[in-house]
């Protein structure tokens, strides 16, 4: 009888798992003097693989790069025939490789050294060439690979890329990595959103729906359906904030009322409501919004009115 798909997934599972578990045995004094060499380094760590290991040390670049620590990929191939010269005197090199005896390891490895660059080997096999001629070694042994016959990369490429994701984070706790730098680095993701985006830059694009408080019914009416944001201002002449009317104010009025043709904005709008500043952020808005479960901010400055914050602009940046 055939073994079962789900039974295969299950033991690739806990074979990769247990690699990884592997690699907290190779957390030691080494590791912690490649931390400290990368981290007092005055140029930038080129990474450098060939095969599988060379898409992990593109995966590991961007990681590096994204959290603080200035990084380049060089493929182990395109070095020796002319990318070596992205290598500065500065720069720190490590080369990935699970074998340490591939032909293109075997000729890069003089080249940087007689370059005088510090090198560190990534490897699963500490007694290879690469494991010998290393400056440092960061030690991804595994005991098998997931694959059914122990040849295709799976567990060996998996401790490669969490043991670079290992080094990114303790860079990033000695660099004091903290998230508005990584905000910083990814300004169009949401994270960067979150701490940089303002009520300003969102109310700006909106309508700015306003009456005063001697408007009548059918102008807030008017006002609050043209505008399509469910709520309108009511200021004074100068533009200061007095209250505002959402259409719910409305319809709670229609209930209650029969006689509608004398009824101004000052009769139904709430005085003093929740404001905040343009210079807001917009994850904080989103909090108050959700707080008070309530759909429009009004947008003041020295309670002069600026404009309307609406739920629905907060979704359409990612921001809920």
């Amino acid at each position: 009888m055939k073994t079962s798909i789900r039974h295969i997934a299950l033991q690739a599972i806990e074979t990769e798992a247990a690699s990884v578990k592997g690699l907290a045995s190779f957390i030691d004094n080494s590791f912690e003097a490649i931390i400290h060499l990368i981290h007092q380094s005055k140029g930038r760590l080129v990474v450098s693989g060939i095969g599988k290991s060379a898409i992990i040390a593109q995966k590991i670049v961007a990681t590096l790069n994204s959290t603080g620590t200035p990084s380049l990929f060089m493929h182990a191939a395109d070095a020796i025939h002319g990318d070596l010269g992205m290598i500065t005197s500065d720069d720190t090199v490590l080369l990935i490789s699970k074998s340490g005896e591939s032909p293109e390891i075997k000729v890069l490895v003089p080249l940087i050294k007689n370059f005088g660059n510090t090198l560190i080997g990534m490897v699963g096999n500490t007694s290879s060439f690469l494991a010998q001629q290393a400056n440092y070694i960061l030690d991804t042994t595994v005991e098998k690979e997931a694959c059914i016959n122990n040849l295709a990369p799976t567990s060996s490429t998996t401790a490669q890329m969490v043991m670079g994701d290992v080094l990114a984070v303790c860079l990033m706790e000695l660099n004091g990595f903290k998230d508005r730098d990584f905000a910083r680095f990814h300004p169009g993701g949401n994270l960067g959103k979150r701490l940089y985006l303002r009520v300003e830059e969102l109310a700006a694009a909106n309508e700015k729906p306003a009456v005063l408080a001697t408007a009548s019914l059918r102008t807030v009416i008017v006002e609050i359906t043209e505008k399509r944001l469910g709520v309108t201002a009511v200021t004074d002449e100068e533009g200061k904030l007095i209250g505002i009317i959402t259409d719910g104010d409305l319809r709670r009025m229609l209930e209650k009322t029969t006689d509608i043709s004398r009824i101004k904005a000052s009769d139904i709008l709430t005085a003093n409501p929740i404001t905040v500043s343009p210079q807001t952020l917009a994850v904080e808005a989103l909090t108050i919004l959700k707080d008070r479960d309530i759909s429009q901010l009004a947008v003041t400055e020295n309670g002069m009115y600026k404009g309307i914050l609406h739920l629905h602009d907060l979704v359409r940046e990612g921001i809920v």
